[in-house]
């Protein structure tokens, strides 16, 4: 029983901590908006803000244990999901993307059905280059927990800053609000009164995708 409150007490964390990573990844594009907000007769649309980067965890001499740890774990017991998963967890941390996503795979193989995997994924994704396959992710994660709000949040996040998909961006974040009428961004300010500046500056400038 303890062992089971302790990996429910790691993945609590580790959420926590993708929570604030998501945070993160937002701030860009949210200060965009705030800033278009503000200076609304600029005619500049707002993605043209960087998304910023977390910052990497500071290494610790626990981690390199973890990982060892975890990794003889999986090699003893390839059918240990949340090993796995926590591995995966570890590789993230320590910004490690590529074994992060080998591990996050190997987990959903065994549980395809973690939408906060297949999230941790897409991010994992998006560090590494590759903005297509974090929002696979991010749509596997929809369709695993149609109200998962990270996901939704995040494929509006990569539509927009990676791939200029401002349409696609203020779908995915529409489809936010179906779930969370009264979602928030950071700033302060709701999804949905970014999402009606974006339509309304689109329609001045007469852009399309």
């Amino acid at each position: 029983m303890a062992k089971k409150d302790k990996d429910k007490a790691q993945y609590v964390r580790k959420e926590t901590f993708w929570l604030g990573t998501l945070l993160a990844l937002a701030v860009g594009f949210l200060g965009g908006v705030l800033f278009a907000v503000l200076k609304s007769d600029s005619g500049v649309m707002p993605g043209g803000a960087q998304v910023q980067a977390p910052q990497a965890q500071v290494a610790t001499p626990a981690r390199p244990n973890m990982i060892a740890s975890l990794e003889d774990e999986t090699a003893r017991n390839p059918e240990n999901t949340q090993a796995w998963v926590q591995l995966g967890n570890e590789y993230f941390d320590s910004s490690q993307h590529a074994k992060a996503i080998w591990a996050y795979r190997k987990s959903l193989e065994l549980d395809p059905n973690n939408a906060n995997v297949w999230t941790d994924l897409g991010v994992m994704y998006r560090r590494s280059g590759k903005p297509q396959e974090a929002i696979n992710s991010f749509d596997k994660a929809i369709e695993v927990d149609p109200k998962h709000e990270p996901s939704r949040l995040n494929k509006g996040i990569v539509l927009l800053h990676d791939m200029q998909d401002f349409d696609g961006a203020i779908a995915a974040w529409e489809g936010l609000l179906a779930v969370n009428p009264i979602a928030m961004a950071p700033t302060g300010r709701s999804v949905d009164e970014m999402i009606q500046q974006m339509k309304k500056q689109r329609g001045q400038m007469g852009g399309t995708n």
